[in-house]
């Protein structure tokens, strides 16, 4: 049986009830105080890398807030038109909760002109938010709770998700750059994929009834659509600031720390923009496989097509000499070989078990384990596979 919720049924909260929102009230003092923050530091002169941490986790908590901000506009406007939970997962969720990694990237891509290191920052974040959304994320996700996994989701979305991932490779391998061609070639099959998805979104939504018996909330939640759109803006806005500040806070800590800009992109960057994911996933997850995997697999659709589509386009990315060892020879393989893994426990059976889960999150422990360990001198990487 399904049942429908209307909007009727509810008192509808306009754009005067959203001040006192708790959400918009936790983001605009995280916004006061990154701002208030960065001038005292200016101001006193100080420079060390106890403050800039902090600094850096002020801006990703703007991030992940102001995205969650711009998710919930989203969502509750394409629930009022009946889009199912999978293709809302697939589309609306996956771009929100992605708008940091687009972000950071055309960020870095700006400031990938005047300092080259940045692209592998910008390559090393994507890189990194896919594999620590696909075996982190995803290993505690299925840990959480055992899932199904429908036939049609694995053999249209999850095979998308992996040819997306080795299209991206293979550009990138092919002259250890991304040009604006083909980021303009990810960014069209990005929209392909998704158009089909909404217009076959009849199709979708009958398979996913077919047989259960679920509530579908087809007007969203009881906000007004005028307070749903303040949200979006609102939340875009913030997101775009704390992404700029994250990227220059992440080239002042790989100059400062010595590391990478590579290894600072696929470890902090990737982790921290990807805490929209983990946060909607684990939600989700509790009601709904349909948005809880496709939150995750639409993201990772996203982030290999459009997140960095956009950033080739804005500029070339290019894969600098010191950066491209540990990109070409671990990083990219590593996050395939991820991807990889998790399709194939997902095809046996349809059905991902908690021991399943555990061996994810295993994956991602040991390819920090090897990434700590060349970059502290134990383990050399200097030889070439491509």
């Amino acid at each position: 049986m399904t049942r429908v919720y209307m909007e009727g049924e509810q008192k509808v909260m306009g754009i005067p009830e959203l001040v006192h929102f708790n959400t918009l009230a936790i983001t605009g003092s995280l916004f006061a105080a990154i701002i208030g923050f960065k001038l005292w530091i200016d101001e006193a002169g100080w420079d060390n890398l106890p403050l800039s941490l902090f600094l850096l986790g002020l801006a990703l908590a703007l991030l992940v807030t102001s995205a969650d901000f711009f998710i919930k506009g989203a969502k509750g406007l394409a629930q009022r038109v009946g889009i199912p939970e999978v293709v809302i997962g697939l589309t609306i969720v996956s771009i929100g909760t992605s708008l940091p990694e687009i972000l950071v990237t055309s960020s870095a891509a700006l400031d990938s002109a005047t300092h080259p290191d940045v692209a592998d920052f910008a390559i090393g974040g994507i890189f990194g938010s896919i594999l620590v959304q696909i075996t982190l994320i995803l290993g505690v996700v299925v840990l959480f709770r055992g899932m199904k996994i429908r036939p049609s989701w694995l053999k249209r979305d999850g095979l998308i998700m992996l040819l997306s991932l080795l299209l991206l490779s293979l550009f990138i391998y092919t002259g250890n750059d991304l040009t604006r061609i083909e980021g303009l070639i990810l960014i069209l099959i990005y929209s392909l994929y998704v158009s089909w998805l909404l217009l076959n979104r009849k199709e979708i939504r009958e398979d996913e009834l077919l047989g259960k018996s679920i509530e579908v909330e087809t007007t969203g939640s009881n906000w007004s659509t005028a307070a749903y759109l303040v949200m979006i803006a609102l939340g875009l806005s913030f997101a775009v600031f704390a992404a700029d500040h994250l990227v220059s806070i992440g080239r002042e800590l790989a100059v400062s720390m010595n590391v990478p800009h590579s290894v600072v992109g696929t470890t902090i960057s990737g982790l921290g923009t990807s805490l929209p994911e983990l946060t909607i996933a684990l939600m989700a997850a509790r009601k709904s496989e349909g948005v809880a995997i496709g939150t995750l697999i639409g993201s990772n659709i996203t982030d290999p097509l459009l997140s960095i589509g956009i950033a080739a386009v804005i500029c070339p990315l290019v894969v600098t000499t010191t950066g491209a060892p540990l990109l070409l020879n671990f990083i990219i393989p590593a996050t395939i070989l991820g991807s990889a893994m998790a399709i194939f426990m997902m095809w046996t059976q349809y059905e991902f078990k908690r021991w399943e889960g555990l061996v994810l999150i295993l994956f991602y422990g040991a390819f920090m384990a090897v990434l700590l360990a060349i970059h502290e001198g134990i383990i050399e990487i200097s030889w070439n596979l491509f």
